[in-house]
């Protein structure tokens, strides 16, 4: 694995417009950064390809765990809606994507950081805009980047039993906005009738007894772009097991997303080579940790605890409790951290994206680094 600098090109902001990637500058700083590549062997992609697919593995068995022997306390999810995950998943609903955070150097064993499992992003920019800068900078190589057509793949099969499908998130977020619209495009290449509506456009019908959307035709199918634990919380997440639509990502997601997993897989799975120590905060660690909160996200109320020094990050989250983790140094490339986002597809293992930062913590703002592997 190797960090190469590069120019970028000339008219790449026009290229990722091109393509609907609209917010490759944000507040006034690169996020698409072409200024760099990373370059990988075969071998260290066979590497990531089998690590993602044995992480999922894990993931589903720790899902099994959870709910045979009732550990949902632990991850502080509400106690109404447990009989709709355990149901979720005993019909076995179908999950899209989720995205395995890595901490890796190219040598040894890829580490879990944490899964993003419900709402992930950086997906058009993996998917779609690095592919096209690859086929244009690197022709001779290759990418490891199946990500669009495993999607199209899983939209053909879900649409034998769901024509229509909603899309929804959140409208003011551009981000957000760029990765369900792409994924919005692969399910209309696929087929599907695929509406979109924003997330606080979705109503409740108290008559029909099921959710609406803009033009109160009846939801039933959603992909919404929105976090669970969010949905739970929001006024008509009571109603959700009464109306019962088919919504990817599935409920019992929420159970992987929940950085509770990570303490949750090392019980399971102790001494695992992809996996870190990580304990629940009724076990505090000793030595070198990270402490994150059960739902943190971008990067928020994160702290890293090197010897006598900290590293902290502010945020809104925390009061639903924490994990403590082994710290795993990130590889560090002239005072630039990688973490390397593996995507899986449908159960498969589909591509990896990269971020990088100047500070181990991996935010919002974090650059998006394009790759490409050759053979020796």
């Amino acid at each position: 694995m190797q960090r190469i600098a590069l120019k970028p090109r000339s008219n790449w902001r026009q290229q990722l417009e091109a393509v609907g990637m609209n917010y490759h500058t944000i507040n006034g700083e690169v996020y698409w950064d072409e200024s760099a590549c990373y370059r990988f062997t075969a071998a260290q992609i066979d590497i990531l390809d089998d690590t993602t697919v044995e992480l999922h593995n894990l993931c589903l068995q720790a899902v099994e765990a959870i709910i045979s022997r009732k550990l949902f306390k632990r991850l502080s999810i509400p106690e109404w809606a447990v009989p709709y995950i355990i149901a979720s998943w005993e019909r076995r609903d179908c999950s899209v994507y989720g995205r395995f955070d890595l901490a890796w150097d190219g040598s040894g064993h890829p580490k879990l950081l944490e899964y993003n499992a419900d709402t992930p992003t950086a997906l058009l920019e993996a998917a779609v805009v690095q592919w096209f800068w690859f086929i244009e900078r690197f022709p001779e190589a290759d990418q490891f980047n199946s990500i669009h057509e495993k999607l199209i793949t899983f939209w053909q099969s879900y649409r034998q039993t769901q024509p229509k499908l909603h899309f929804a998130c959140v409208a003011e977020n551009d981000e957000d906005l760029g990765n369900v619209e792409y994924l919005r495009d692969t399910a209309m290449q696929a087929g599907l009738d695929a509406q979109w509506l924003a997330i606080n456009q979705i109503g409740w019908n108290p008559i029909t007894q099921g959710f609406v959307d803009q033009n109160n035709q009846k939801i039933r199918a959603l992909f919404k772009l929105y976090p669970w634990e969010w949905l739970l919380q929001d006024e008509f997440g009571q109603y959700l097991p009464q109306a019962n639509p088919s919504i990817l990502e599935p409920a019992w997601k929420l159970l992987l997303s929940n950085k509770g997993i990570l303490p949750i897989l090392w019980e399971l799975f102790e001494g695992h080579p992809n996996l870190l120590e990580a304990n629940f905060a009724d076990k505090p660690m000793v030595g070198d940790y990270v402490r994150k909160p059960l739902y943190s996200r971008e990067g928020a109320n994160i702290e890293i605890r090197r010897g006598a020094s900290c590293v902290e990050t502010s945020g809104s989250y925390g009061a639903e409790g924490y994990i403590y983790e082994r710290y795993a140094p990130l590889p560090n490339f002239a005072g630039n951290f990688p973490v390397i986002g593996s995507w899986i597809i449908a159960n498969q293992a589909a591509g990896i994206g990269i971020r990088e930062d100047k500070t181990e913590i991996t935010g919002n703002n974090s650059r998006f680094i394009p790759h490409y592997f050759v053979e020796n």
